[in-house]
């Protein structure tokens, strides 16, 4: 939907006949495409843990062409698709698949236009939302892997159990408290991993910006913004390297 004016406009609530079901981030392009994904074709917003136990690929990356007024499948196929991000020059798009620990690109621009490949992988938490950093890098929210929820995924049986039970979904759920964020180049490198595995402050990150040299979080877990000065992490981690 479009909000303007104090008016609310809905751009698209179906997608090549199907219902958008989940529509999560989203992210408009200079040209006025928009760019949003549908993090899973089978439950909504409320049941959005039983995606990720199931752990089958129905999200997707969707594109709402404002020239027709019609939205597209861009992408599909996709381990529950969150946050979306364009790059500095808009040559690609980025959706993050929470449950795959992965971020995935799409080309826009170039000889590579069109093509899909695995952006980064492998991540030390599942991707929330990515934001685009002022340097042309890309800052990711990770929700902290936990070792109990790594044992639920193992097995089928397992996964329905806690499924069935609201009292074990929300012990699962609640095990990673940590707070994590990573910044992630154009080129798809990690280059730094900010973890606080207590949260003391805040925990449960699921939204990272950058500006004027802080950070800023987004929690789902919390009823405020935080705030983190870039300036003191390169102060605490050189003390930290003298000191060693």
């Amino acid at each position: 939907m479009k909000v303007e004016d104090g008016h609310v406009t809905i751009l698209a609530s179906t997608v090549e006949g199907s219902t958008i079901r989940f529509a999560d981030a989203v992210i408009e392009a200079s040209d006025g495409t928009v760019y949003f994904s549908d993090g899973s074709t089978r439950f909504g917003f409320g049941e959005w843990f039983l995606d990720y136990l199931e752990a089958r690929p129905t999200g997707r990356l969707l594109r709402y062409d404002p020239g027709t007024g019609k939205a597209s499948v861009a992408l599909d196929n996709l381990a529950f698709a969150n946050g979306v991000a364009l790059s500095r020059d808009e040559a690609f798009v980025i959706v993050c698949e929470t449950a795959g620990f992965r971020c995935t690109r799409l080309w826009l621009k170039g000889d590579k236009a069109g093509q899909k490949e695995t952006f980064v992988d492998n991540l030390p938490g599942s991707p929330d939302n990515i934001q685009l950093a002022p340097d042309g890098s890309f800052w990711v929210a990770l929700i902290q892997r936990s070792p109990w929820l790594d044992l639920v995924m193992r097995w089928t049986f397992t996964k329905r159990v806690v499924a069935s039970f609201p009292a074990l979904l929300d012990a699962v759920h609640a095990a990673g408290k940590g707070a994590m964020v990573a910044q992630v180049s154009e080129d798809g490198e990690v280059l730094r991993v900010l973890d606080d595995s207590e949260g003391k402050v805040i925990n449960f990150i699921t939204s990272v910006t950058e500006f004027n040299g802080d950070l800023f979080f987004g929690s789902l877990a919390t009823n405020f913004v935080g705030k983190l000065s870039l300036a003191k992490v390169a102060q605490a981690q050189g003390q930290a390297a003298a000191s060693s």
